[in-house]
């Protein structure tokens, strides 16, 4: 089950995409918007992060920054941010421990080896706001997204 609304949510420190370690705790003050997907190079999942790079502008002027988070490892998020135009969004790798932080946040589909399709949206104290798991074949509304940053 997902971390309810109203609850903190669980620090983490990750790896992205160049290999730099990118922690909970230093986005402090700023909303965050942690974005589960199953895994690199599939289409919904490229569609998933390519909206949040999209957006980087009305994060920054809503004091927001977005995360990617998978079980992918960090040669594979490389890889994969350059091949489909992800240059300032971090992609996260939750490689090792596999699925760690996914499994905190209660996305992790163990039979799958992978997390669920699913947003976490935290305010500047890191409250969890707002939360969706998605069907795995259907990619989230940016706008739903931003429509809750903005309220926050």
């Amino acid at each position: 089950m997902p971390i309810p609304i109203g609850e903190k949510a669980r620090t983490f420190a990750l790896k992205d995409q160049h290999g730099n370690v990118v922690t909970l705790e230093s986005l402090r003050g700023r909303k965050v918007v942690l974005s589960f997907h199953p895994l690199a190079f599939t289409r919904i999942c490229t569609y998933q992060m390519q909206d949040l790079e999209s957006i980087k502008g009305q994060l920054d002027a809503l004091n927001a920054v977005a995360l990617g988070i998978s079980v992918d490892p960090v040669p594979a998020k490389h890889a994969w941010a350059r091949e489909i135009g992800v240059k300032h969004t971090p992609l996260l790798s939750d490689f090792w421990p596999h699925g760690e932080v996914a499994e905190m946040y209660g996305v992790f589909r163990k039979d799958d080896g992978f997390s669920e399709r699913a947003v976490y949206i935290l305010d500047g104290e890191h409250t969890i706001r707002w939360v969706k798991v998605y069907p795995i074949s259907e990619r989230p509304s940016i706008g739903e997204i931003l429509k809750v940053l903005e309220s926050l």
